[in-house]
């Protein structure tokens, strides 16, 4: 092939990092690591798993922080909407045994539960920040959701230099999965020149994740059809295919 290989950045905490990591390697494409955040599970009061009628998930954190707490065998008997399919097959591992998957964003998730037409009260393990608000959501449906914040995913303070000095060089594209990911990128590559954030390629999981890099002045940004993984890999190898040519 001819041209140049640039390598991806990606911004995503651990594990789910070591995971797209290892998928761009299998694709052929050079890509590093750089977690924007890092998850903390909370000690947040949680309600007892009597009276639920379903539990939401929106993230695999929440298992996974559910899993610390030692609190999962409470709930396993709920059954699960997750927002997409990463997130049903964490708590299909975890050993939910009826999960359904929104395979979208959280408007989809929100019409799947309308369409399903879940009584409630609804159970929604969550982060601290919060993207979207569940309850407001499904308010309309007279569907009560009782919120619990069980993690926090704590921003990076930096980028590491060596990582800051190669955006916009070597580093010719970062991958970015959540709004708040791409918020915090956004003010850590704040010193970037204009010239380097003109070149720089921000490959988004949707419109969303896209909103604070444009408004950064990040120009060069492209979207995944869907919003998951396998559709953002398809978006870095069409970017690898650009650069290196046929």
């Amino acid at each position: 092939m001819g041209g140049r290989v640039v390598k991806m950045l990606v911004t995503r905490p651990e594990p789910d990092a070591q995971a797209t990591l290892a998928r761009l390697d299998a694709l052929g494409i050079a890509a590093t690591a750089a977690p924007l955040m890092v998850r903390q599970t909370l000690d947040a009061s949680l309600p007892p798993p009597d009276g639920f009628t379903a539990m939401v998930l929106t993230s695999a954190n929440a298992v996974r922080s559910l899993l610390d707490r030692g609190v999962l065998d409470h709930y396993r008997h709920l059954p699960v909407f997750a927002v997409g399919d990463r997130t049903a097959r964490e708590a299909s591992e975890a050993g939910f045994e009826r999960v359904s998957s929104a395979a979208g964003a959280f408007q989809d998730l929100v019409n799947a539960m309308t369409i399903a037409r879940v009584p409630g009260p609804i159970f929604y393990p969550t982060g601290r920040h919060q993207s979207a608000d569940l309850a407001k959501a499904l308010a309309p449906l007279g569907v009560m959701v009782v919120t619990a914040k069980i993690y926090d995913m704590v921003a990076a303070d930096a980028l590491p230099e060596a990582i800051l000095d190669e955006l916009g060089d070597s580093i010719g594209a970062v991958l970015a999965y959540s709004r708040r990911s791409a918020e915090i990128f956004a003010h850590l590559a704040a010193s970037l020149s204009p010239t380097k954030r003109r070149s720089l390629a921000m490959l988004c999981l949707s419109e969303a994740v896209a909103e604070p890099l444009l408004e950064a002045r990040f120009s060069r940004i492209s979207l995944a059809d869907r919003p998951d993984e396998d559709a953002m890999m398809t978006l870095a190898l069409a970017f690898a295919r650009e650069q290196t040519g046929p």
